[in-house]
């Protein structure tokens, strides 16, 4: 009797605990871009570090409206007055500067008129005391947690970091990725071709599609249809992940399996209940994780969004490796689906989801015109237009 397939939320729960994230280390701000946090990360410092002016004008106490004043000197960023306001005086300000001690209101310069040093009100002023003005710890004060172990450093918590006091950051290493190609019919992109040759490029497309993540990657190239070549490859692996294309099913030449055996490894799960990338497999060689993906260029490329990615984050040490559905409107109508999952690509036109006219697994036209994949659960049933559907954003 046939193994049942695997359903996708299980495989890939199974999949992570294969695996825990990596050492950590300290790593300079520039380097930590696109990385996940291995602990949280506090302030060192308060920002503002003293109440600042939010406006171009000048400061003064609140209490001595209308005025007059007497402007008694400047303060800018990065050169604060060095004095305080008194009564019926006046200190010129710009954005950003130091608020002179005494002094608790922005006049704007929009509303203030002077002549020399001489200070008068030409509008209606600040409203309240603190009016145009950032206090001190607006942002975030010391001690203060910034941003939470296993959430990613985005450009905006890069800065925020940075501006923290931060120069470096515990992350977990890169994940070192071994990527290997299979089948006797594949040759490089842009070689010229002989009978029943192919180019073969899912290592490109997988290389590119972990671009944005925190990893090393390691070419084994194109790997021939032979179990003892497989093998010897798989033994020189060091890797934290290996990722194979092809040769993962049950034909004569699908040799993925009983090669990652020989060279020691083990087999944790295969067959998913998916489409496209049933015949995906997973499982260990030594330390390395081994996911062996089909090799059509679509299955290839929704297994490696749906377990190849989350498990690089997963190792990174994410707190979500998974990815993040959202929901759309549908434009034309679905038929129910069967026992497996599906990831349909689909274009995005006027806010709703038109899944393409043929899906078959080897069309790479259709993923690269594809702004989203609709994802139909098992058994789902019929969906209309305008039905709201599931669906993973392809940047």
């Amino acid at each position: 009797m046939p193994t049942p397939l695997l359903p996708v939320a299980e495989a890939q729960c199974r999949l992570v605990a294969l695996a825990t994230p990596l050492p950590t280390a300290r790593v300079p701000l520039a380097e930590a871009a696109g990385r996940w946090a291995a602990e949280d990360i506090a302030a060192l410092r308060t920002q503002p570090a003293s109440d600042l002016s939010a406006m171009d004008g000048y400061a003064i106490r609140f209490a001595d409206l209308p005025g007059p004043w007497e402007v008694i000197g400047e303060s800018a960023a990065g050169r604060a007055f060095a004095g305080a306001v008194n009564a019926g005086e006046a200190v010129r300000i710009f954005t950003g500067a130091p608020m002179p001690q005494g002094a608790d209101a922005v006049l704007v310069q929009e509303e203030a008129a002077r002549q020399g040093a001489r200070l008068t009100l030409a509008g209606k002023g600040p409203l309240a005391p603190g009016r145009h003005v950032r206090p001190k710890g607006l942002d975030f004060t010391a001690g203060e947690t910034l941003i939470q172990a296993g959430e990613r450093l985005t450009p905006a918590r890069l800065a925020l970091a940075g501006i923290a006091g931060h120069g470096t950051l515990a992350m977990r290493r890169k994940v070192r990725v071994a990527i290997a190609a299979t089948g006797d019919e594949l040759v490089p992109p842009g070689t010229p071709l002989a009978d029943a040759q192919l180019p073969e490029t899912n290592r490109l497309m997988l290389t590119a599609q972990l671009a944005d993540l925190p990893v090393e990657i390691i070419d084994l190239g194109i790997l021939p249809d032979r179990r003892d070549a497989l093998e010897y490859a798989f033994r020189a692996v060091t890797a934290d992940l290996l990722v194979t294309s092809g040769g993962a099913s049950v034909g004569d030449h699908d040799l993925i399996r009983p090669a990652l055996e020989a060279a020691g490894g083990e087999i944790h799960f295969w067959r998913i209940a998916l489409r496209p990338g049933k015949p995906m497999l997973a499982g260990k060689l030594g330390d390395a994780v081994v996911l062996g993906l089909p090799g059509n260029p679509v299955s290839a490329f929704v297994t490696a969004l749906l377990f190849v990615r989350p498990l690089i984050a997963h190792l990174s040490g994410a707190s979500d490796p998974l990815p993040e559905t959202r929901r759309l409107p549908l434009g034309e109508p679905l038929p129910a689906n069967d026992a497996r999952a599906d990831y349909l690509r689909a274009e995005v036109r006027e806010g709703r989801a038109f899944a393409s006219m043929i899906q078959d697994s080897s069309m790479l036209q259709t993923l690269a015109r594809a702004g989203c994949l609709i994802v139909r659960a098992p058994h789902a049933p019929p969906a209309k237009t305008g039905d709201s559907v599931e669906i993973l954003h392809l940047a």
